[in-house]
């Protein structure tokens, strides 16, 4: 494994085609090597499929994100479940689902973020989660499934007893560009707290830009400026935290 790991990238968005191949191999030669793709919708997952099929070191969720809960039915959810059962190579977990306040209906994503959790654990796959202000919820749920699959919070931004409660539970949080963010303060300090065993790196790209990116325009290649980011903040040497943010991915995505 190299320098680094992109536990949550949509490399199979469109804004990466025509370039993908070009943008994968920079990625490789800074340092990343491999990346994982969430899958968000049923529309979506046979481009996810096909996308890490096509790059040595990227591998892929299979999910249905709250904020398209409304394209699906029971018929999508026999579909995934069918493509879980089926254990294809290089699908690593199941996301990416959970919950989001300021998009959608609560009322509306908890039983397919339940069903999700669900599957999760009768699969032994790991788990993504979306959480966008519903951190009551969210532990809620994990604490009343007795969750034991390992689960990624992917980009975490919240206070640190938030994040205790998360890792509590046995999660890891994904650190992403928000770091970069001079407002980010509160996120900030709670990463710089929490145990270095219960972080990964993410870009989220090509959504979640760094600071001085432009909106669309994030890339697995920022990854070592997120880390950079990160490691400013942590007391353990640069050398170590490289090592352990490795250990943790492999853990998370048993790899």
């Amino acid at each position: 494994m190299g320098r680094w790991v992109d536990a949550h990238c949509h490399f199979d968005f469109p804004q990466f085609d025509g370039r993908r191949a070009e943008v994968w191999r920079q990625a490789q030669a800074a340092g990343i090597s491999r990346l994982v793709i969430p899958g968000v919708r049923q529309a979506d997952w046979a481009r996810v499929r096909t996308v890490a099929d096509s790059f040595a070191g990227v591998d892929y969720c299979l999910g249905i994100h709250p904020w398209y809960i409304a394209e699906h039915d029971e018929r999508a959810l026999a579909e995934l479940e069918e493509l879980v059962t089926a254990a294809p190579p290089g699908l690593v977990a199941i996301g990416e689902c959970g919950l989001d306040r300021v998009r959608g209906n609560l009322a509306q994503q908890q039983p397919w973020f339940e069903v999700q959790v669900d599957l999760a654990m009768a699969a032994n796959l790991p788990l993504v989660i979306h959480s966008v202000r519903t951190h009551d919820e969210v532990c809620a749920l994990l604490r009343r499934k007795s969750v034991s699959v390992p689960v990624l919070v992917h980009g975490f931004a919240g206070s640190y007893q938030q994040a205790a409660q998360l890792i509590d539970l046995g999660c890891l949080l994904g650190v992403g560009g928000v770091i970069t963010y001079p407002r980010a303060r509160k996120t900030a300090a709670a990463l710089a707290r929490v145990p270095l065993a219960s972080l990964v790196l993410e870009t989220d790209a090509p959504d979640m830009p760094p600071a001085g990116c432009a909106p669309g325009a994030n890339t697995p290649l920022n990854i070592p400026r997120i880390f950079t980011a990160l490691a400013a903040l942590r007391p353990e040497p640069a050398a170590e935290i490289e090592r352990q943010l490795r250990a943790n991915v492999r853990r998370l995505y048993r790899w």
